[in-house]
């Protein structure tokens, strides 16, 4: 026994000496805690990343939420809406109206892209296992991104932003800038309008209804092809909006898809398959976690997201607002 503390003692020595340091350095990597000022900018870049990421994951949680396929081309949609985006401004760099008629554009090319996807490729395999569709739409990662290189090329495009959105402004006592608070603001209203649509219209009941129970809505006399292909084409709509308002902030390339996927998988995850509320919850906690993650563990940032996802399912395994099946 007196061996044993006799080895032990040179290493609690070392832990006594090293320990003050460790503290030390702790408390230097959070000392951003006590400044108001870094706390607010960085909550609110948290939320207008959330809320950009919320514009791509909403559209894929309804999609799968109504047609029960996964997506995996949704990040690919988001690219060619900045790519659309990206041409649209291109022909009027100066006109005051180029940045909304991109936005219109591109949700607008983008929800008939969707119908043809739909109609063209998913309507044949809503049967067929989840590894099958998965498949499928990985497939179509490959197509359209090759699809991207021929039209615009392999070189990233850069989008200015809009004369009426650049500069600062004021928000919670800091200056932010503009075109962040104007995404939170995109955000917000395509939170409310879903809402609205989801409750109180009669086609938001039928896509409710298609998310506990597709047989039994089929059943009742309701055209489910029509459904799914109008919920298809809304969330591709959605993702190429989300693509053209984050075409002025990211480095519109080819690769642009593969940075966004894996968010928008963790925000569905989290929040719960189907579930819109979710969507908007998870992607404002991701965009949080992120902002301040950065701050706190430069090196391990990105670990916190999956850290949250695993926290988040093993308390509630189907995720925040995950219904039964």
């Amino acid at each position: 026994m007196a061996e044993l503390s006799g080895q032990g003692l040179p290493v609690v020595k070392a832990l006594a000496a090293y320990w003050p340091g460790v503290i030390d350095s702790v408390v230097q990597q959070l000392a951003w805690v006590q400044n108001p000022v870094v706390v607010a900018r960085q909550l609110l870049a948290g939320v207008s990343n959330g809320m950009l990421l919320f514009l791509i994951s909403v559209g894929l949680t309804l999609i799968f939420g109504v047609l029960r396929v996964l997506n995996f081309a949704h990040g690919t949609l988001f690219m060619l809406g900045a790519f659309v985006a990206a041409s649209i401004i291109g022909l009027a760099p100066q006109h005051g109206g180029a940045f909304a008629a991109a936005l219109l554009g591109a949700s607008a090319a983008l929800a008939l892209l969707g119908v043809a996807i739909e109609t063209g490729v998913l309507r044949r395999i809503y049967r067929a296992p989840h590894e099958f569709q998965l498949l499928a739409t990985f497939a179509l990662v490959f197509i359209l991104g090759d699809a991207v290189k021929l039209i615009w090329g392999r070189e990233d495009l850069s989008v200015a932003t809009p004369e009426a959105l650049s500069g600062a402004s004021r928000a919670l006592g800091l200056t932010f800038p503009t075109y962040r608070l104007f995404l939170i603001a995109v955000g917000v209203l395509v939170a409310i309008a879903l809402w609205l649509v989801l409750h109180r219209t009669r086609w938001g009941i039928f896509v409710r209804a298609a998310t506990m129970d597709r047989g039994m809505l089929s059943a009742l006399g309701v055209n489910t092809r029509v459904l799914f292909t109008s919920v298809f084409a809304l969330g591709a709509a959605l993702a190429g909006l989300g693509g053209a308002l984050a075409a002025p902030v990211v480095a519109v390339g080819p690769g642009l898809h593969a940075q966004v996927i894996i968010d928008a998988f963790v925000v569905v995850v989290i929040g719960g398959m189907g579930s819109v509320m979710g969507a908007l919850v998870a992607s404002l906690l991701v965009g949080i976690v992120n902002a301040f993650g950065i701050l706190a563990m430069p090196g391990a940032a990105v670990v916190l997201t999956f850290a949250v996802m695993a926290i988040v399912l093993i308390v509630r395994p189907r995720g925040l607002f995950g219904a039964p099946e």
